[in-house]
């Protein structure tokens, strides 16, 4: 592998390094200004927010992806690019002011000590967290902190009166990069994954292996509304599919020299047919993996047109703990493609770009979508035709469908109602439903949403002043019964699960499995 140039590099801003860009007379104007306001102002001023204010007003000029995040954020935007905190493990709701465990990480502090999934933690060391009305931020604050140091949580367990203690010591909780992991049918594997942070590769080889050892010969990875991550874990992820020494990607800017890479290691899977899964929220990092894999005509690219984001950012640490994330390069796919969308509009039109697609038609019809002649591009190999200037145009299209989607079921989602209703549904028959499904293929394969569970849910939702429209409920009836019995899969077991069970309203995915098992289909599209 050449070159790589990290999608997140830490250097630290240095009043050397501004004056690099900017004359010195601008620098001393912004400076005088600064003073002026800070010593003539006629009311106190707030010089932390007025700063913060103008760096989120400058950056916001540059481009739709350069910004500013404060110190109290900084930990929070990085935890899922760097795969861990420090906590102790358990998933939680707020339900009727109780603080419930829906679950608890598999290995971590919580559940080596016996926390369980349906407990309700009443304490968190000494101070009452139930009927407090407590906000999540506020729990996160006390269950979180320094590996190797103590939290004691009092729980509440079944119709017990007695409060049971636990000593809990901090450790690194990991956040995984690949939702969903199995197999359809004899041969075909599918791999979800849903950013591209610092064990992505590790989470995808070690997936990839489980596949092949169950018999996979074809692989659909899914990369829909993954929203990218860092550079080199994309460059790591087309390492498996792609020959030593083609060119993945390449960055280049004004003042960043072109830096190239290469796939360096011998590719884990480098033969089987691979289809790749996006739709119009794939972007950064998932348009690199897909883009390589397109131009050399390594997979097939189904779903919907992508986001259409090129720039490559870097991390500058401020002097106060805060963060700077700067656009440095553009990156460009194999071919010579820079696929990020224009943002000559300004940041609200750019913002808009999602709504505008979807208003023009786009999202719905495939021949809605129009690319000048001077972004067309040939593939390597077999001299396909590709666009640039604008995300990863598919290879099959696959519109979105609007047909059971009501603005009675956006509401009873947006709410929380759906997750709300799922959790008392679990917490007051998780032991039931554990005896009767002892395995999820029996659950997938027995268990139904009944009219019990779709009342509940409608009386949550007058409850929380939704109205139910009769209409609008019939037509979205199939899409909560699917929802709902996938938070339930999940709740019982782990995110896997609930894939396995929405998949199968996925089109595209559908789509993909019907090109792998028709004879000739993948063959016939990469001609």
């Amino acid at each position: 592998m050449k070159k790589i140039v990290p999608f997140l590099f830490f250097i630290f801003f240095t009043p050397v390094l501004f004056a690099q860009g900017f004359s010195s007379l601008q620098q001393r104007k912004l400076v005088n200004a600064l003073t002026a306001i800070s010593n003539l102002y006629v009311d106190s001023i707030n010089d932390k927010k007025l700063v913060e204010n103008t760096l989120e007003a400058v950056l916001k000029e540059l481009d739709p992806h350069s910004s500013y995040i404060s110190k109290e954020e900084v930990e929070r935007v990085n935890e899922p690019l760097e795969g861990s905190f420090e906590g102790v493990g358990i998933q939680f709701q707020m339900l009727d002011d109780s603080l419930l465990v829906v679950q608890t990480v598999a290995g971590c502090p919580a559940e080596k000590v016996g926390v369980l999934p349906g407990d309700r933690i009443i304490y968190i060391n000494n101070e009452l967290v139930s009927g407090v009305k407590m906000p999540n931020s506020g729990v996160f604050k006390r269950l979180r902190g320094p590996k190797g140091t103590e939290v004691i949580v009092k729980i509440k367990r079944g119709n017990k009166n007695e409060l049971i203690e636990f000593r809990i010591i901090r450790d690194k909780i990991p956040l995984y990069s690949v939702d969903a992991t199995y197999m359809i049918g004899n041969d075909i594997g599918y791999i979800k994954i849903n950013n591209f942070g610092s064990s992505t590769v590790q989470e995808f080889e070690k997936a990839l292996a489980t596949l092949q050892a169950k018999g996979m010969k074809h692989l659909i990875l899914s990369l829909q509304g993954n929203g990218g991550g860092y550079l080199n874990a994309a460059i790591g992820m087309a390492n498996q599919f792609l020959s030593q020494n083609k060119l993945i990607v390449y960055t280049q800017g004004l003042n960043q020299p072109k830096s190239v890479a290469e796939a360096a290691d011998p590719a884990n899977f480098e033969t089987g047919k691979v289809i790749v899964l996006v739709d119009e929220y794939s972007a950064s990092a998932s348009e690199i993996l897909s883009g390589a894999l397109q131009d050399w005509d390594r997979a097939i690219i189904v779903g919907r047109r992508t986001f259409g984001k090129g720039l490559v950012q870097r991390q500058f640490p401020l002097i106060d703990g805060s963060m700077m994330r700067l656009t440095v390069a553009r990156y460009y796919t194999p071919t010579g493609r820079c696929i990020q969308k224009s943002y000559k509009g300004g940041y609200d039109k750019y913002e808009m770009d999602l709504v505008e697609r979807f208003n023009k038609g786009e999202l719905l019809h495939a021949d809605s979508i129009h690319f000048p002649d001077s972004l067309r591009y040939q593939t390597l190999n077999l001299k396909r035709t590709v666009y640039g200037g604008g995300g990863i145009m598919p290879d099959i299209f696959v519109p979105l469908d609007t047909t059971r989607y009501t603005d009675f079921h956006r509401k009873i989602v947006a709410r929380g109602v759906v997750n709300k209703v799922c959790v008392q549904y679990i917490d007051k028959n998780r032991a039931e439903l554990k005896k009767k499904y002892t395995t999820f293929d029996k659950f997938k394969k027995e268990y139904e949403v009944n009219d019990a569970f779709l009342n509940q849910l409608t009386a949550a939702a007058e409850k929380d002043k939704i109205k139910v429209d009769p209409a609008q409920f019939a037509i979205s009836k199939s899409l909560i019964k699917l929802q709902l019995k996938a938070l339930v899969a999940r709740d019982l077991w782990e995110m896997n699960e609930y894939y396995q069970i929405m998949d199968a309203d996925n089109e595209s995915l559908q789509k993909a499995i019907e090109i792998l098992q028709t004879p000739g289909a993948y063959e016939k599209i990469l001609k």
